[in-house]
C-alpha cells in the first residue's frame, strides 16, 4: 500500500508529475494553490526560485518519483551533428527585474479576482444557505488576516480597474484597507477577523433595495433617505442568520454612524462606536469618494484624503483617521504626481511603513507603458513627490502613458523590493 504521508526532499529533485506541497503564505508563492501535481519543468523552475531548499511531495498523489540523489537526467547524445549553440540569452537585469515586477502584479490581480468570486458566491448563497455563506466569508477573511500578520511589512498595491461589478469591488476595496488599517492599528487577531468579516458583507443587504436608493443621491427626498438607511438593519439581520460574531454584527450595524453623531441610524458619537467601527465608517467613506455610482464625480485618491482632513475630519474619530493617512501616505495608490526632478508619475505601491516613499510608474516615452519598471522612492535618494495633480493638468502625452484607472482597486502584497526579488532568486 503506497504511503499516504507527505515527504520532504530537495527541490533539487524535483520532476514533472510529482504531487507537492508549498510551505508558503498564499501570497509568497505565483501558483493558484499551494499543493498541486507539477506539469511542466516550468513549474519546477519557478519553484527552485522562492528560495526553498526542500520541498513536501506526496507520492501517493504523484506519477513519477523523485530524481536520484546526484544523478542528472539523462540528455540525448547527436553522434552526427555538431553541437547547437545555446542561442537563449541570459535575461538582463532589466528584463528580470521587469518580470519580478509583472509576477507580483498578477498575483495581486488572481487574488483580488478570486475575492470578487468568493464574495460572488458568498452573496448568491446567503438567502438560501446563509450558514454556509458566513463559513465561506470566514475563510475567506480568514486566509487574508493570517497572510497579513503573516507578513512583517505590507504594502498597499493599485490594480487595473475594470474587475467585476462595482458592489463587489467596494466590498472587497473595504476589506483590504481595513484589515490594512486594523493592523496598523493593533488589533488583536479575533478582532481582525470579525473587522474583515463586517468589512465584506456591510452592503450585502442593498440588493433587497429598489435600484434608486441603493446609493446614496443628493435629490433623495426624505423618504429615500430612510428606505436608504434600511440596509443597515437589514443587513444586520442577515448577519445573525449567517451566525455572524456579536462584534462582527456591532461593527456592521454602524459602519454608517459618524464620531459627531451625525451618522445612522443610531446616531452614535465616537466613545459609542467599537473602534472595528470606526475604521469600517472611514475606510467605507473614502472608497465611497474615490469610486462613486458616477464615475464623473470620482476623486483622486490624494484629493479623497485631502478633502475627508479639510472639511470631514470631524465625523471620524482622531486616532483612526490620524492612523489611516500615516498608513496611505499623503499620496495613496493611484495618485497623479509631479516628482521633484519634474517628470510626471502615477503612485502605484505604498508601504505602509515607509508611506513617504512609494513605489511610482514614471513617464518615460523612451519605454513603452507595457515595459516600465517601477520606481521605488525608497531606494531614489534626494528624488520624492513635489505635487499632486489631476489627470487634467497631466500632458496628454503623460496621461495617455500613465492611463490613470477610472476605479481605483486595491489588494495587499509583501513590501519586498525588485531588488530584495532578485536576490531571492540569484
Amino acid at each position: 500500500m503506497p504511503d499516504t504521508h507527505s515527504q520532504t526532499l530537495p527541490v533539487t529533485a524535483l520532476r514533472v508529475g510529482m504531487f507537492v506541497h508549498l510551505d508558503l503564505g498564499w501570497m509568497q508563492h505565483p501558483f493558484p494553490f499551494g499543493s498541486f501535481k507539477i506539469s511542466s519543468q516550468q513549474q519546477i523552475d519557478t519553484i527552485r526560485q522562492l528560495g526553498l531548499q526542500t520541498v513536501r511531495w506526496d507520492p501517493a498523489k504523484s506519477d513519477a518519483a523523485p530524481e536520484p540523489a546526484g544523478v542528472e537526467t539523462a540528455k540525448p547524445s547527436l553522434p552526427d551533428r555538431a553541437p547547437l549553440p545555446n542561442t537563449q540569452a541570459a535575461p538582463s537585469p532589466q528584463q528580470a527585474a521587469l518580470a519580478v515586477q509583472r509576477q507580483a502584479l498578477q498575483q495581486c490581480e488572481r487574488r483580488f479576482a478570486e475575492g470578487l468570486r468568493s464574495y460572488k458566491n458568498i452573496v448568491d448563497e446567503a438567502v438560501q444557505r446563509p450558514l454556509e455563506a458566513g463559513q465561506r466569508c470566514a475563510q475567506l477573511v480568514g486566509q487574508m488576516v493570517t497572510q497579513l500578520l503573516g507578513d512583517q511589512e505590507s504594502a498597499l498595491r493599485l490594480l487595473p480597474d475594470g474587475q467585476g461589478d462595482r458592489a463587489a469591488v467596494h466590498a472587497l476595496n473595504v476589506t483590504v484597507l481595513s484589515l490594512l488599517l486594523g493592523k496598523a492599528m493593533g488589533l488583536p487577531e479575533s478582532a481582525l477577523q470579525d473587522l474583515g468579516v463586517a468589512a465584506l458583507l456591510h452592503d450585502i443587504a442593498k440588493a433587497e433595495l429598489p435600484d434608486r436608493v441603493r446609493h446614496r443621491d443628493d435629490r433623495f427626498t426624505a423618504a429615500h433617505h430612510k428606505l436608504y438607511q434600511e440596509h443597515v438593519a437589514r443587513g444586520v439581520a442577515q448577519g445573525q442568520r449567517m451566525g455572524l460574531s456579536p462584534l462582527a454584527l456591532l461593527t456592521l450595524s454602524q459602519h454608517h454612524e459618524m464620531a459627531d453623531g451625525s451618522g445612522f441610524p443610531a446616531g452614535c458619537t465616537a466613545d459609542r462606536m467599537a473602534a472595528t467601527s470606526r475604521i469600517l465608517a472611514l475606510i467605507n467613506r473614502y472608497d465611497g469618494l474615490c469610486n462613486p455610482p458616477n464615475p464623473l464625480k470620482a476623486l483622486t485618491p490624494h484629493e479623497a484624503l485631502s478633502l475627508i482632513f479639510a472639511t470631514l475630519k470631524q465625523r471620524f474619530e482622531t486616532h483612526t483617521l490620524n492612523a489611516f493617512i500615516r498608513m496611505m501616505g499623503v499620496y495613496p495608490p493611484g495618485s497623479l504626481v509631479q516628482l521633484t526632478d519634474g517628470r510626471h508619475a502615477m503612485v502605484v505601491s505604498v508601504n505602509s511603513s515607509r508611506p513617504l516613499k512609494p513605489c511610482v510608474m514614471v513617464h518615460d516615452p523612451r519605454v513603452p507603458s507595457a515595459e516600465a519598471l517601477l520606481l521605488d522612492l525608497q531606494q531614489a535618494p534626494g528624488l520624492g513627490v513635489q505635487r499632486s495633480l489631476r489627470a487634467d493638468q497631466l500632458p496628454r502625452s503623460a496621461l495617455e502613458y500613465l492611463a490613470p484607472r477610472l476605479r481605483v482597486c486595491y489588494y495587499f502584497e509583501r513590501a519586498v523590493s525588485v531588488a530584495d526579488h532578485l536576490e531571492a532568486v540569484a
